[in-house]
């Protein structure tokens, strides 16, 4: 999970958008010639901008971004793609929460949907990963595929901010829906794909990071026909029996109130290598990321301590509850276990799934997450159609590079090689390489090729 974006939303300068048609009408403007403006199935609102540029540079600073979204997620020096001009389409599916303020709507279960002027024929979705909105992935997944010819489609998953747990009426309901809204925008932005263009897709794939790489495990496992194939960017692991995040945080947190030792926190599934950035995920991911699943799934605990309504301040919403540090998952209720059981995986993908896991990870460790999760997809005798890439000195996201460039290397460009990879076993059976480990590269900012070890 990723840290909540606590900044205020940045104001955004207003352009020009055509209300959604009833149906598709051509678009006229130069960067769009080709390209019918479409009706997105579902939706209850939409805009529609035709634009010089969709990419994330190029949008900062108007209504159709907002940098506040990938705040942390890349490192600097990290090159992106400029100039594909295209048409954009922003709107929301019919829902009942209000979390998602952007755009002044102040309604959840919104999407971006970008339509390349220069199509591949391809289509790539996401979800935003940890409680970010649709725009998290711009610069790390939006402009890229982009400039390669992809349509793409992202939503924020029906639910954002530190409180994404209060919707719903059960335990369970709020991370249910974003698999849930993943589906919906995949089907939709099928079908206004084919109406733009005139065609169908004839390649869609799912990726995504974090909670993202979660929904990418989930759609595999769940939806295969709706893809040809996935990449998995650290994916949050959910298991009834555990390991899942609530199985290894609180003894984080029990360490950060000095009740437990180093020695406690290795055996939780804390490689010994990621002692240098306990105090950041102290301060920042640890206590919150903890609170707010279990308040997710387990809202009986502790009423007193919620989550982060329990805190008004900033610190305070990021502090861990004192109580989880006596967390103990196995030996919660049973109805914990059957919430969290609604929304696990299986490892049963039905498509090629690259994943990728950097070692260091201090949030999702690698030993209690992805390791995990490449023997449950060979437990399924599906390992044929997974590969599975250790990434040396990669962390959870990439922002913590420009911190320590000499004890790190950014993931984002491992990413995009796996994307590349995974494009050619699925359009003309280029086996990707052997799962294993990527050896580290110092200063590798925007380089990495899938050279494994095992």
């Amino acid at each position: 999970m990723i840290r909540p974006r606590m900044a205020a939303l940045l104001a955004a300068a207003a352009l020009v958008a055509a209300a959604a048609p009833a149906g598709a009408t051509p678009t006229t403007t130069a960067g769009c010639a080709g390209i019918r403006t479409p009706y997105v199935p579902g939706a209850a609102h939409q805009t529609a901008a035709c634009l010089n540029d969709l990419t994330s540079a190029a949008l900062s600073g108007t209504a159709h971004t907002d940098p506040a979204d990938w705040a942390g997620l890349a490192a600097k020096g990290t090159v992106n793609p400029r100039g594909v001009p295209g048409l954009q389409l922003d709107g929301y599916f019919p829902d009942t929460s209000r979390t998602n303020t952007h755009h002044g709507w102040d309604h959840d279960s919104q999407f971006v949907l970008r339509l390349p002027a220069r199509w591949n024929g391809g289509l790539v979705v996401t979800g935003a990963p940890g409680n970010r909105r649709q725009y998290a992935l711009d610069p790390l997944l939006s402009d890229w595929a982009l400039a390669h010819g992809y349509a793409f489609a992202a939503t924020d998953k029906g639910n954002t901010g530190p409180s994404f747990y209060a919707d719903g009426r059960r335990p369970g309901d709020a991370v249910a829906e974003w698999n849930h809204r993943t589906t919906q925008l995949t089907r939709a932005a099928k079908a206004a794909a084919t109406r733009a263009y005139g065609q169908a897709p004839r390649r869609t794939y799912m990726a995504g990071i974090s909670n993202g790489g979660y929904l990418t495990r989930w759609q595999l496992e769940n939806h295969p026909a709706l893809y040809d194939g996935g990449v998995d960017w650290e994916g949050t692991l959910w298991t009834a029996k555990g390991p899942n995040p609530l199985t290894s945080l609180p003894t984080a947190i029990a360490h950060q109130l000095g009740k437990a030792t180093d020695a406690d926190l290795h055996a939780a599934g804390f490689p010994p290598a990621t002692e240098f950035l306990w105090p950041y995920h102290r301060q920042n991911y640890w206590g919150i990321t903890q609170k707010t699943y279990r308040a997710e799934f387990d809202p009986a605990y502790d009423p007193a301590c919620p989550g982060p309504t329990a805190g008004s301040t900033p610190a305070e919403i990021l502090a861990p509850c004192p109580s989880d540090a006596a967390y103990d998952y196995a030996d919660r209720p049973a109805s914990v276990h059957r919430a969290v059981e609604r929304i696990a995986l299986t490892g049963r993908i039905g498509k090629p799934l690259l994943t990728l896991h950097g070692d260091l990870d201090t949030l999702l460790p690698i030993g209690t997450d992805s390791d995990v999760y490449a023997r449950m997809v060979a437990d399924q005798g599906r390992a044929d159609r997974h590969r599975y890439y250790t990434v040396a000195g990669g962390t959870h996201v990439d922002g913590l590079y420009d911190t320590y460039p000499d004890r790190l290397r950014p993931l984002l460009p491992c990413f995009r090689s796996a994307f590349d990879a995974l494009t050619a076993w699925t359009r003309n059976g280029t086996v990707p390489p052997h799962s294993g480990t990527v050896p580290y590269q110092k200063g590798a900012v925007n380089d990495c090729a899938l050279r494994t070890r095992r």
